[in-house]
């Protein structure tokens, strides 16, 4: 059987830089940090009292406020970005056969906020249960893809991938799949999360994961940098069409790039820590290379994971110089989370879509607040420091990883 062509043509972002695709480009090649003290809740008594939120968004804005109030956060942000990217696609919505048209959404945790309300509501009560009727479908992880489906009657496959940070990432590779294979002719893809809340802070403070540089919140996220303290939490949306190429061509639609090849893989040793050596990171992205039919020296640029964790920048590198040797040196790597901050089950998708507009532009945006150079880091790697830089993308990667070990990896290509 021969597997089909996919190719992006649709592009939507809502982040802590940018609440468009286009504001959140600019924000990166200007190396824009969206750290900022947290507004959301009074988090005062917290050890990280900052977080990379959004800005000047109002959710009635792309929403109306009944649809809105049935919707969490992280469900509103995945409407809005996949109106941005629909919209983008230029698709016509009464010729296209919506039957092959599906939503395939990634989301490591999904409505954190409406269950932490809650819980809190029923606990400050008398014990009587006194629940929202929409309590269940706000929270649910699935109600996202849904929720976009029903707007546009999209009636393909629809349904979320769950793989803490490597939740998008998975998403478009199950788009991928199901494109190449025939059994779709257009996907709305991506991811969503909203976990800038009690719940979420307190959550990965007390697993000493996330900086607590709060005199300089804007530096915090800081990927290889020796003086890195962990991940500053984000929040927002990332949204991809991704549609068949002779479908696409038939259209005239425009092409951004060929999705060409995903891998997946598991590090099969801690909940929550990367292996050491890399060794899962090493296997997903052979498994990527090998799923697009291309070698480690096609690759000019690289979005890492690169959370700026101590124990995750090193061995992310360790397995990029594993797998592309020599050639390591001579691409660009960056982490984009050093502006963005960690989106968790969302960074796979907004990091995408980075490294599909460095393809696009022909530069590579920075990896920020680089002060101190890490003596576990091989110093002959372009790690794009503090600073944007020309390129000739033709073949991009990216990397997001999740806890449980699941690894996801995406590789896109220049159209010939």
């Amino acid at each position: 059987m021969e597997l089909k062509r996919v190719v992006v043509t649709g592009l939507g972002a809502l982040t802590p830089i940018g609440n468009t695709v286009e504001e959140y480009w600019n924000a990166l090649i200007a190396g824009k940090s969206g750290a900022a003290p947290v507004t959301h809740f009074d988090a005062e008594k917290f050890k990280t009292r900052f977080a990379c939120e959004l800005k000047d968004f109002t959710v009635t804005d792309f929403i109306d406020r009944k649809s809105a109030r049935k919707m969490d956060k992280f469900s509103q942000y995945a409407m809005v970005a996949s109106d941005e990217a629909i919209v983008d696609s230029k698709l016509d919505l009464d010729a296209v056969n919506k039957l092959r048209v599906g939503v395939i959404w990634g989301a490591g945790i999904g409505g954190l906020e409406t269950f932490q309300e809650e819980m809190m509501n029923f606990a400050k009560g008398d014990g009587t249960p006194k629940f929202n009727p929409f309590f269940i479908p706000k929270m649910i992880a699935d109600i996202a893809p849904g929720n976009i489906s029903i707007k546009y009657g999209f009636m393909g496959p629809n349904y979320t991938t769950v793989s803490a940070c490597a939740s998008s990432a998975n998403a478009m590779i199950d788009a991928l799949n199901n494109i190449r294979l025939g059994h779709c002719d257009v996907i709305v893809t991506g991811g969503s999360e909203a976990a800038v809340t009690i719940a979420g802070m307190g959550g990965f403070n007390a697993m000493h994961a996330m900086s607590t540089r709060n005199d300089d919140p804007q530096s915090a996220s800081r990927p290889f940098d020796a003086t890195r303290d962990g991940f500053v939490l984000g929040e927002g949306a990332g949204a991809i069409v991704l549609e068949e190429y002779e479908h696409a061509k038939a259209r005239g639609a425009k092409i951004y790039a060929e999705l060409v090849g995903g891998g997946l893989s598991s590090d099969a040793y801690h909940m929550t820590a990367p292996h050491p050596e890399g060794i899962g990171v090493v296997a997903v992205m052979k498994n990527c290379l090998e799923n697009a039919g291309m070698q480690p020296e096609d690759v000019d640029h690289i979005n890492t994971h690169g959370t700026s964790t101590p124990l995750g920048d090193v061995a992310e590198l360790k397995a990029i110089t594993e797998i592309f040797g020599t050639h390591a040196k001579n691409i660009n790597i960056n982490s984009t989370k050093s502006m963005t901050g960690h989106l968790l089950g969302a960074a796979g998708a907004i990091e995408a879509i980075a490294s599909i507009l460095a393809m696009e532009h022909g530069i590579v945006p920075p990896t920020i607040n680089h002060t101190t150079a890490d003596e576990n880091i091989d110093p002959s790697l372009n790690l794009t420091l503090n600073k944007p830089q020309k390129r000739d993308v033709k073949v991009a990667m990216s990397n997001t990883f999740g806890f449980g070990g699941h690894n996801a990896c995406v590789l896109f290509k220049k159209l010939d």
